[in-house]
């Protein structure tokens, strides 16, 4: 840690309630945010801020025994929102004037979860849950439930509770699994299970396989080739999917970065494991969607060294022949799937890129993302230009924005078939 300077912090257009927006996947949705008496309540304040984050307007309901564990301001700052605790002549927990798109039981202990399975509604969590049920059932609402407790609470009972509740529609979702107890999950992972229950994408439920990061080639037991490209960019494409609903796998070249532990991702660890993965992927599962960001090796050794290169020997040459073409092997043997490919250039102008681009296209490939490292060195975000056979290249700026043009156009394409 380096010495304080004892200067201010930067100004900032944020107001004390506000919430930097990471998306907008929960926009314009009220969401309720149902705490029971469990310990991991004191964490609920971070949940409303990670909900509003994605744009959600949070509303806390409260029971009695959960504010042994969190305050009332606290909730009411980290919600901008009056705090429900008690039922009064409004009628909160039937919620007409403003209806919620779903409601989140986080924690739901071990009382509260057997209550909802049998209909008591005595108090002010219950009774709002049995109001949702009703919507529910009406499919005018949704509700997901995040278990929490001690694992000898993990009973019988407990479990035909659940298989109850999810047999009606009700969401449950994996606690976190540690030291023998039911925890609570990352508020981020939260978020995310929200945004998936309550996406209306024609991308819901669709399967899409995704590639990204580098496929390194080995020379020896211990040395590999690979490049520097770190796989963000197709993680960042697999997260705006995933939050959509679509039903993802992220094949992650083996680097530096790790995709973020609620994306459903396989690790490959040298250019082969990738080829493999993909090529099996796609022959036991049918997806609509393919999605080709990875930076494929184009040269691996002729003969990989068994053991190790002894330090200091002369490495007089390797010798590196053509690795197969990936893509082109996918589009031979899966030629109903619709490719998002990728194209990087060096020392090329933009009209000679997006010329190799519309080659590409006219090869049968639906969609090209090209790019130079010129544009790359010159400018501080990562540019980008999708390429399709009947519009114009589109031009995008950051990762953010190319993921969600990958995204629209899916959706794009999915409405109209």
């Amino acid at each position: 840690m380096k010495d304080w300077d004892f200067s201010p912090p930067p100004p900032s257009d944020l107001g004390d309630h506000d919430v930097p927006l990471l998306g907008n996947h929960l926009e314009g949705q009220n969401i309720a945010l149902l705490i029971t008496g469990g310990i991991a309540a004191m964490k609920t304040p971070l949940i409303a801020r990670a909900l509003r984050r994605e744009g959600a307007n949070v509303v806390a309901f409260v029971s009695k025994e959960a504010t042994r564990y969190v305050t009332l301001d606290a909730l009411e700052w980290s919600t901008n929102n009056p705090v429900v605790t008690q039922l009064t002549s409004a009628a909160e927990h039937l919620s007409d004037r403003d209806p919620f798109t779903a409601y989140i039981v986080a924690p739901a202990t071990y009382n509260t979860i057997n209550k909802i399975r049998y209909g008591i509604a005595d108090g002010v969590i219950t009774s709002t849950l049995a109001s949702a049920l009703g919507r529910m059932e009406q499919e005018a609402t949704k509700i997901m439930i995040v278990p929490t407790m001690h694992g000898s609470l993990h009973n019988s009972i407990l479990i035909e509770s659940l298989k109850f509740l999810n047999n009606l529609g009700v969401k449950i979702m994996s606690p976190r699994q540690d030291y023998g107890k039911n925890n609570i999950p990352h508020e981020r992972n939260i978020v995310v299970e929200v945004c998936r229950l309550i996406s209306d994408s024609p991308l819901k439920n669709i399967p899409i396989l995704i590639t990204g990061g580098p496929t390194p080639v080995p020379i020896d037991n211990i040395r590999r080739l690979t490049n520097h490209f770190t796989g963000r960019l197709g993680a960042k494409i697999s997260e705006k999917l995933y939050l959509k609903g679509a039903d993802i796998t992220l094949i992650h070249g083996e680097s530096s970065y790790q995709p973020p532990d609620y994306l459903p991702f396989q690790i490959a660890r040298t250019y082969q494991d990738y080829l493999k993965l993909v090529i099996n992927n796609l022959s036991n599962k049918t997806y609509k969607f393919g999605i080709f960001s990875a930076a494929v090796a184009d040269y691996q050794p002729e003969r990989v060294v068994s053991g190790k290169i002894p330090s200091g020997d002369k490495l007089k040459s390797i010798k590196l022949i053509p690795t197969i073409k990936v893509i082109e092997e996918v589009r031979k043997k899966f030629p109903e799937l619709y490719m998002v490919t990728f194209k990087y250039q060096e020392q090329v102008s933009h009209e000679a890129l997006i010329e190799i681009a519309n080659a590409r296209i006219k090869k049968g490939y639906q969609v090209v993302v090209a790019n130079r490292g010129e544009e790359m060195v010159t400018q501080p975000s990562h540019i980008a230009y999708l390429v399709t056979e009947n519009e114009l290249p589109q031009k995008m700026i950051g990762k953010t924005e190319i993921a969600r043009k990958i995204v629209d156009h899916l959706e794009d394409i999915s409405q109209s078939r």
